[in-house]
C-alpha cells in the first residue's frame, strides 16, 4: 500500500457542524481510523458538554481502543480533568498515531475544531518557554477581577505587535503571550518564526472545511445545548461532587463555567442556555475565521439543513481528494 493512498484527511469546522458523523463515514469507507483534534474531548467524564462521541473501550488485536460505531477513535477519553493538555502534547501523540496507522495500512482521519492543534501539527511549533502555572493563575485572576480588556491592555504595554495580532476575546492566547514575554525576557512577537501561519501542506494530506450558514449553525448550537442541558448539568454536578475544582483544566471547557453558574443558582436554566449558546457562537465565529484562511482546503458550504448528509458529503470528500477507488469500501 502506497503512502499516497494513506495520506491523512483532516476534517475541520466549528462546534456543532457535524464533523464527527462525516469523519465516521470517511473512516468506514476508507478503512481508516479517527484521530481527534479536540482539546477537551481528550478528558474523561466530559461528554455532554464536549459532544464527545459515545463509544466503548474495547480490547482489539492492536490493543485497547475507544470504539465509536466500531471505528477506533483516538485521543479521546484518556486524561483526568485535572491534567494539562496542550498543542505540543497533541502533536507528539498525533504523529505517533499517524505513523502507526499508516504502517497498518489505515487511512488517518483527523477531525476537530481546535485550529491551533491542527495548525501546529502540520506546520510545527515555535520553541517557547513551558507554561508557568503560578503566573497563569495570576493572569487568570486579573482577567476575572479587571476584565479581558485589562489583560489585553497589559499585553499591549509589553508587546504592541502581539496585541495587534491577538484579539482581546481570545483570552487563552493573550495570557500565553504575556506569560512567554515575561518568562523569555523579550516580546513574544520576536520569538514567532512565522511558520505557524503558513498554508497547510496539500502535498502531505487532504484538508476539508465544513462551513454552515451562520443562522443555521446558531440553530444547531441552540438545539444541541437545550437537548443536552439536563445531562450536562448532571455531569457537571457529579464532577464537582467528586472534588474537581471549578478552575481545573477540564472544567474550563466551553459552556462548563456557565453550567456551574446555573448549578450555583446564579443563572436560571433559560439564562444558562442563552449564555452557553452565545459563548458557543462566539467561539464558532473564531473557528470559522481561522479555518477560512486555508484556501487549499476542500470547502463544504451547507446553506440549508437538508445539505447535511454525512454519506453524501463523505463521498464528495473522497471524490475531491482523489483517493484511489480500491481504498473505498462503499
Amino acid at each position: 500500500m502506497s503512502l499516497q493512498s494513506l495520506k491523512p484527511i483532516t476534517m475541520m469546522g466549528a462546534n456543532a457542524s457535524g464533523k464527527t458523523e462525516i469523519a465516521l463515514e470517511l473512516a468506514r469507507r476508507l478503512g481508516g481510523e479517527i484521530i481527534s483534534a479536540d482539546s477537551k474531548q481528550t478528558y474523561k467524564f466530559l461528554e455532554a458538554g464536549t459532544a464527545k462521541p459515545h463509544g466503548t473501550w474495547t480490547e482489539t488485536p492492536t490493543g485497547r481502543a475507544y470504539l465509536v460505531e466500531g471505528v477506533p477513535y483516538h485521543l479521546v477519553d484518556t486524561l483526568d480533568p485535572r491534567a494539562a493538555y496542550d498543542a505540543g502534547s497533541f502533536v507528539k501523540e498525533a504523529k505517533r498515531l499517524i505513523h502507526e496507522l499508516q504502517a497498518r495500512g489505515k487511512v488517518p482521519v483527523m477531525t476537530g475544531g481546535t485550529g491551533m492543534y491542527i495548525q501546529a501539527f502540520w506546520n510545527g511549533l515555535d520553541e517557547l518557554p513551558p507554561a508557568d502555572p503560578a503566573m497563569r493563575e495570576k493572569l487568570a485572576t486579573l482577567a476575572q477581577t479587571s476584565g479581558r480588556k485589562a489583560l489585553h491592555t497589559e499585553l499591549a504595554s509589553i508587546d504592541p505587535e502581539a496585541a495587534l495580532r491577538i484579539p482581546p476575546g481570545n483570552i487563552q492566547r493573550v495570557m500565553r503571550a504575556i506569560e512567554i514575554t515575561r518568562l523569555a525576557g523579550r516580546p513574544v512577537s520576536q520569538l514567532w518564526s512565522g511558520r505557524f501561519f503558513n498554508a497547510l501542506p496539500a502535498h502531505e494530506g487532504k484538508f476539508v472545511f465544513i462551513k454552515w450558514r451562520k443562522d443555521l449553525l446558531a440553530e444547531r448550537v441552540k438545539r444541541r445545548t437545550a437537548t443536552r442541558f439536563d445531562e450536562w448539568a448532571r455531569e457537571t454536578r457529579a464532577l464537582l461532587e467528586k472534588g474537581y475544582a471549578e478552575d481545573c483544566p477540564g472544567l474550563k471547557a466551553l459552556g462548563y463555567p456557565q453550567m456551574m453558574d446555573y448549578l450555583a443558582g446564579r443563572l436560571t436554566k433559560p439564562e444558562a442556555v442563552r449564555a452557553i449558546t452565545a459563548a458557543s457562537m462566539s467561539y464558532a465565529k473564531r473557528q470559522n475565521t481561522w479555518f477560512a484562511r486555508y484556501r487549499n482546503a476542500i470547502l463544504l458550504e451547507l446553506k440549508k439543513f437538508e445539505d447535511y448528509d454525512p454519506p453524501g458529503l463523505a463521498k464528495k470528500i473522497i471524490d475531491a481528494s482523489g483517493v484511489p477507488l480500491d481504498r473505498c469500501e462503499g
